[in-house]
């Protein structure tokens, strides 16, 4: 079985180690008074104050803003999270850190926004994995480990391959399990995949590719057809029951859950037991057959198929939120849940009309439009934050590091030059000052970028043709930015084009055309 580390660099030697940059969190102190300091902080937190809150990060993968029902679902029955949302607060305006996977990621982990973070669009870096995070940076996982934690994280990471800076053992997780790599995450019966740093073999002869069609002679009208793309062995399956023995495991001590499920993305993979309860309410549902090669595995009731997929992601966030009951962990555990971005554009596969996945809002995933960024979010903390509560507070991904540090007790450990504010007020209940602006960018898709100052939002498309246009949307009166109202405030228009090159910095590895680089000149029709 490979290994991902160096010879000598055992995985408790790096369970135990913390960054040097974690160093200069303590200014003006030596290292031996910040030593010293720490013991006696841990001595007089250990005897006067009660034990820091556990942290539970679950976070969904292209879920959209309407597909739960606490945030207007009709047709998908998400009963666990719909009693989360009214056990805690939902945040009905925040943002992923961007439209796509892995630079949401970063934004979430390193606290930086699209315009500083390092990873600003999906790269793969062959045989596996994405492009990685830097030693540099400091995630949250590594914060949290600093402060005494067991962090573990369990599904999709997406932020650095094997051997690179990004892997999650050299990034603050002490117990890994799940998909290093998106595209080895495009399948739910996969061959194998990570324990920490060691392949651990599924019993699926063969395994089922994300992307394979019908074999020759085929007839995708017959059921029987489709059976080549079922497995034997649902890796979200064993993703949660890792998940599960990490909470069991860290019990008695704070723990920081990192649960970032690998469903609702396609391909359109769920056990039959789940199907039954939607194939029995009679929908229409013609196959998806993947046309033309286009897309992931056909599947022959995608409706359904989507539908008890997030049923299924539901029901093992149930069965975590009822291990917490069962430890009595609860009551001391902030739960949060969000998405990566929105619901998939692949039309065909996904049926987000049918279901009104984004309702009223433009765009889904791989847009800057409200659609492809705004994602469901909840949050809970019995006794601390309101039951039943609902924000409209503007917050996004970058938030988390200094809202989590505030709200453990560490507010003066947040790095410096991190992009978020703390929501803990908000979180509390209590009132907070707008945020100064909230920023995007995105060099994929046509090339993007926003920044929302109030109830305004400034959006570009198609930049890598050399585009700078801005639309201007009140996201407030018009969530759905139907309406462009650019040509009504010039001032506010060049006020905001000004922000948007101010509140960023260059990118060489992920250019934002034409700001970074020349633009692409358009193909000729």
């Amino acid at each position: 079985m490979p290994s991902i580390v160096d010879p000598g660099f055992s995985r408790d030697t790096r369970s135990r180690a913390t960054k040097s940059q974690l160093c200069t969190l303590m200014s003006c102190k030596s290292l031996l008074a910040a030593v010293a300091m720490l013991w006696v902080t841990t001595s007089l937190a250990a005897a006067d104050s009660p034990t820091p809150p556990n942290v539970v990060f679950i976070l969904a993968d292209d879920l959209g803003y309407r597909e739960l029902g606490s945030f207007g679902q009709q047709l998908i029955k998400t009963p666990h999270l719909d009693k989360l949302a009214k056990q805690g607060m939902r945040l009905t305006q925040h943002y992923s850190g961007n439209a796509v996977c892995a630079p949401s990621r970063c934004v979430l982990m390193t606290g930086k926004h699209p315009g500083h973070a390092v990873v600003r669009s999906n790269k793969s870096t062959p045989p596996e994995g994405q492009w990685p995070i830097p030693d540099s940076d400091i995630t949250l996982a590594e914060l949290l480990s600093g402060e005494g934690y067991a962090t573990g994280a369990f599904g999709k990471w997406g932020l650095g391959g094997p051997d690179s800076s990004g892997e999650p053992l050299r990034q603050g997780v002490q117990r890994f399990f799940g998909y290093n790599c998106q595209s080895h995450a495009h399948s739910y019966y996969p061959s194998y995949l990570w324990d920490d740093d060691q392949h651990v073999k599924l019993n699926n002869h063969p395994p089922v590719s994300g992307h394979i069609g019908f074999a020759d002679g085929d007839d995708p009208s017959d059921p029987a057809s489709y059976a080549r793309f079922k497995g034997q062995d649902y890796a979200p399956d064993r993703i949660n029951a890792q998940a599960l023995q990490f909470v069991k495991d860290n019990k008695d001590k704070p723990f920081f859950l990192y649960y970032p499920t690998v469903i609702p993305h396609v391909a359109l993979h769920v056990p039959d037991e789940e199907l039954k309860q939607y194939h029995d309410l009679g929908w229409q549902d013609p196959p998806f057959v993947r046309d033309g090669g286009y897309g992931y595995t056909p599947h022959f009731t995608p409706r359904a198929a989507y539908a008890a997929m997030i049923t299924r992601m539901d029901r093992y966030i149930g069965n975590i939120l009822n291990l917490l009951d069962e430890l009595q962990l609860s009551d001391n555990t902030i739960v949060i849940f969000s998405s990566d971005n929105g619901t998939t554009h692949l039309g065909k596969e996904v049926d987000y009309t049918f279901f009104r996945s984004v309702g009223e809002l433009r765009g889904l995933k791989g847009s800057l439009y409200e659609g492809g960024v705004r994602v469901p979010t909840l949050v809970r903390w019995p006794g601390k934050i309101p039951a039943g509560s609902q924000s409209d507070y503007v917050s996004g991904f970058e938030d988390w590091i200094p809202t989590l540090m505030e709200l453990i007790g560490k507010p003066e450990d947040v790095p410096e030059g991190l992009d978020g504010i703390s929501i803990a007020p908000t979180l509390l209940g209590k009132s907070q000052e707008e945020r100064p602006y909230l920023y995007r960018e995105f060099p994929s898709y046509g090339g993007q970028q926003t920044i929302r100052v109030g109830d305004f939002k400034a959006v570009r498309q198609n930049m890598s043709k050399g585009n700078l246009e801005i639309e201007l949307y009140n996201i407030r009166e018009d969530s759905g930015e139907q309406n462009n109202i650019a040509a009504e405030h010039p001032e506010l228009v060049a006020q905001l084009a000004q922000q948007m090159e101010a509140v960023r910095t260059p990118s060489k590895i992920f250019p934002l055309i034409p700001l970074d680089a020349p633009a692409r000149k358009a193909k000729k029709r």
